[in-house]
């Protein structure tokens, strides 16, 4: 993955500048109980609830919509990177494909939306098709001459499209979600097989070298150019672990799980109780807390605990989500991240509330998403623009996830 589609190597990720736009002030129910009575809080909180979700259920159709005119070509089931389109490559790297992926699983789960949006799901998985590749290097080769490396998803279309690219652990990682979402929703057993083809193409990864610095872990990239280990790939394997193991029974998946997650948390853990991005072979920490890295463990030790019920999982998970709600919401530091970021860092606090139903997740969720609808949002088009270069897929995917992820309320102790 590079920096044309949102992300640079781990050695130059590049910082993102502040948005000048304050955090707005979240909807909230008024009144209290102390003036309605107990009953006449709980009926209007419930009333309010229910409006704010039916908001933001248009919100995310008006979302999805634009995503589709401007972003989407039906007639060959891909994304463009960008619109206005800029030149460079005619589709979207995976990465963003991915995330479009995510967005359209999640509308599909909004109530009453279902079969609605079941085609669409259908045509993300047909699309990722020009991505698939049986081939690959792995990164343990040059420990291990002929480490196999087992099929997945290249980070760029193959031909007719493209010419392929490195896989990216992290990019397969997404999609390994994605469709462990769309199994738990619909039962497709192709979905189930996808995911658990991913994640053994996750377990391939790992990083056998014990001599390596915090060694361990499984790689981002099979490119030689980038070899670090980071959070994201480890969380995400994490996570499938866990719901591999309740969908087939099998314990290897838990154990799994478990190794990816104490990898990151003994290896990228601060003091401040927030993760660092990522480990170089040669140590080198980089020290960079992206929103999506304390959303992705927060995830994990959340799957974890359910599997498990192990308290120790969930004190951290409670512990990790409160340090990333303290710390984003200081400085302005949420407007720091990219809406992407911040989509995969919000879904995973909602399930945190799932847990614990601490309405302060919500909340931050809810006020960000109606400042971006309020300032970001281009209301002749639809489309997302947090400056004023082309709008990426990127930012109007992470919208239409936030969106779909709020007007689903009572759904998301669902999500994977």
């Amino acid at each position: 993955m590079d920096q044309q589609h949102g992300r640079a190597p781990s050695s130059t990720r590049r910082q993102f500048l502040g948005r000048s736009a304050a955090i707005g002030v979240a909807v909230a129910v008024t009144g209290s109980a102390s003036a309605l009575g107990p009953r006449g809080a709980v009926a209007e909180a419930a009333q309010g609830g229910k409006a704010q979700d039916e908001t933001n259920t248009m919100r995310a159709v008006a979302s999805y919509d634009a995503m589709q005119k401007y972003f989407y070509h039906p007639d060959v089931k891909l994304y463009q990177e960008q619109y206005p389109f800029a030149g460079g490559n005619a589709y979207s790297y995976v990465w963003p494909f991915s995330q479009a992926f995510a967005a359209t699983t999640y509308i599909a789960g909004l109530r009453g939306l279902e079969h609605r949006y079941r085609d669409d799901v259908q045509d993300r998985i047909t699309g990722l098709e020009p991505y698939y590749s049986a081939t690959g290097r792995s990164p343990n080769a040059a420990i291990t001459p002929n480490y196999p490396s087992p099929p997945g998803y290249d980070s760029y279309l193959n031909a007719p499209y493209g010419n392929g690219g490195d896989k990216y652990y992290d990019d397969d990682g997404w999609l390994g979600i994605d469709f462990l979402q769309w199994y738990a929703m619909s039962g497709d057993p192709r979905s189930l097989q996808k995911a658990q083809e991913i994640f053994r193409l996750e377990q391939a990864g790992w990083d056998n070298d014990r001599t390596h610095p915090r060694p361990g872990g499984i790689f981002w990239t099979q490119g030689s150019w980038a070899p670090s280990r980071s959070v994201m790939e480890n969380a995400t394997t994490a996570t499938m672990g866990v719901h591999l193991f309740w969908v087939t029974g099998d314990r290897d998946y838990v154990r799994w799980a478990e190794q990816t997650y104490d990898w990151v948390r003994r290896s990228l853990l601060s003091s401040e109780g927030l993760y660092w991005d990522s480990v170089a072979l040669d140590g080198y920490l980089y020290e960079n807390y992206w929103s999506y890295n304390q959303g992705t463990m927060v995830g994990a030790a959340a799957a974890l605990y359910r599997a498990t019920g192990q308290r120790a999982y969930l004190g951290q998970a409670e512990a990790v989500a409160n340090a990333a709600l303290s710390y984003y919401e200081s400085q302005n530091r949420l407007w720091q991240q990219p809406s992407y970021f911040n989509a995969i860092m919000f879904k995973n606090l909602l399930i945190m509330e799932s847990l614990n139903h601490d309405r302060r997740y919500r909340e931050a969720m809810q006020s960000y998403a109606d400042t971006v609808w309020q300032q970001y949002r281009d209301p002749a088009t639809g489309v997302f623009r947090f400056s004023d270069q082309p709008a990426p897929l990127l930012d109007q995917a992470a919208m239409v996830q936030i969106y779909a992820l709020l007007g689903r309320r009572d759904r998301n102790d669902r999500l994977v």
